[in-house]
Parts: C-alpha cells; structure tokens; sequence
C-alpha cells in the first residue's frame, strides 16, 4: 500500500548542446503555433519571438517560462530550456520519499485506500507504479512472478500475455486505448523511454477473443457511457470505467509526472460482487 519512490531520475529529452532558440522553435512547430500566435499569447512581437529562434535574442528568464507556458511544454522539458538559455532550472525535482513529500504521499495513500474495494493506483510518467489498493491488487492474481517484481509497470501487467492479458475480454479495444493514449503522451513529452516502453508493449501478442459474457452466465448486456475494462476475475466478468487524475499548475517535476488512475464499476454486477468482498 506505501508509495514508493521512483526509480532512477528520467533525464530531458530536450537535446544537450543546442541554444533555446532552435529547442523554442521545435516546441512551436510540434504545437503548430505561428510565431504570430505565439507572440499574441506570451504578450510579445512576432519579431521578437523570431529573433529569440535564430539566436539573435537572448530571452529573459521569464520569457522563456512564459513561451513554455503557451507552448505546454512539460516542466522537466522547461528546466531544460531554461539551463539551454543560460539560467538555472526553476522547478526542482524532490524524491517522492523525501520527507517534504509526506502530505503529498500521506495525502495520495489515503485517496486509493478511501477507493476501496474498487481498484486504484498511483504511477510516474512511464507507467510505473508508485503505489496500488488492495482493489489491484485483487485483480493482479495469477499474473506471472516475473512482472511482479519492482519497479512494476502498469502497461506491462495490462497487456504482456503472462500479465492481464489472457482475462482482459476486451483485450483489442482496451489495447487500442491504451496505446492511443501513450502515443498522446509521446505527441506531447517526446518522452524517450515512454516510446521505448511503447514499443515493447505494441509488440506483445494479442490473445485470442473471447466473447466477454461467457463466463457471466448470460447476464443481460449494459450500455456503457465508455469503454470499460472488461477483466474475468473469480469465474464472471468485472467492468470497470478508468479516470486519470492529475495534479494543477505542479510546481515540481516529480509531482507533474504523477498521475492517479481510478476504476469505477461499470455495471451492477460489479458493484454488487466488489461489495460482497468486504461485507
């Protein structure tokens, strides 16, 4: 139940050795924002925001916060522009085990235990799992040892075929969501490892279909209001309808890569049979 810190510190994807200007330039064509946009957006001259590209301005400290602002460039990334621009990083990176953290550790530990018997858990912008409920920790029966041992990584046990996989009835549909969603990610952060981890999973096998009320005796289809995960556990199927939290305006590296993700049940059968485990 504890969180556990993080593993070793992700480093930028944000190349070494290039000036801000051309890093500022990519972030803006990857957001397809004009340099007119931009300038309207951060207060500033398309002039000006064109001399910071090719170099022949240096940007203030705040300048260069203010375009990564407008241009969602993620905090680890603004560190690195600011470091490309002369200055020293803003944002610190705090281990989620350093004792400035414990409100925010106390805090999410209380949240997914509170969630109860429904499944929830914490992980790092690779998928890493920070910390899981009792909830998950039900649905994790019969995964293989191997992807049981730290650092666990969500993505892994979801869909390697000696993870979830093989009891997912659903397995296409939510494997198309969950790669979507990361390729999103990737869009955004130009996170190497998490490209790298999206590979390997996009790699697994698919399992065969099956059919997902086979095993629920014939219970009477639901109109999903989204598209839930379909899970066998104990001989019927559990629905869920997954929620990804995260944190506003983080001032932290470590705090804006975390994410909190709930599963609601989608059906009543699974509020029933979730509830009849701690009556």
């Amino acid at each position: 139940m504890s969180i556990v810190a993080a593993g070793p510190t992700r480093p930028s994807t944000t190349p070494a050795g290039k000036g801000v200007g051309p890093l500022l330039r990519g972030w803006r064509e990857q957001r397809r924002v004009s340099q007119l946009e931009l300038a309207l957006r951060a207060d500033s001259s398309a002039r000006h925001i064109s001399f910071i590209e090719t170099g022949r301005s240096r940007p203030s400290e705040e300048m260069v916060l203010r375009l990564a602002e407008h241009l969602d460039v993620p905090v680890r990334e603004r560190n690195a522009l600011l470091l490309a621009a002369g200055y020293a990083p803003h944002y610190p990176e705090t281990p989620l085990d350093d004792p400035s953290m414990d409100a925010l550790r106390q805090g999410m530990e209380r949240l997914i235990q509170g969630y109860e018997p429904y499944p929830a858990l914490v992980v790092d912008a690779t998928y890493t799992v920070l910390a899981a409920n009792r909830g998950i920790t039900m649905l994790l029966e019969g995964v293989s040892e191997s992807l049981l041992t730290p650092p666990l990584n969500a993505m892994r046990l979801t869909l390697h075929p000696e993870g979830l996989a093989p009891r997912i009835r659903n397995h296409r549909e939510w494997r198309d969501h969950l790669l979507a969603q990361m390729e999103r990610q990737i869009a955004l952060d130009r996170s190497e490892p998490l490209r790298a981890l999206y590979e390997e999973v996009a790699a697994y096998p698919v399992p065969e279909q099956e059919q997902a009320g086979e095993l629920d005796g014939g219970v009477e289809p639901v109109p999903y209001f989204a598209l839930p995960l379909q899970i066998e556990h104990g001989g019927r199927v559990l629905s869920f309808i997954s929620s990804i939290s995260t944190f506003n305006t983080p001032m932290d590296v470590t705090v804006a890569e975390l994410a909190i993700e709930t599963f609601l049940p989608a059906d009543p059968a699974t509020v029933k049979y979730l509830q009849s485990l701690v009556s």
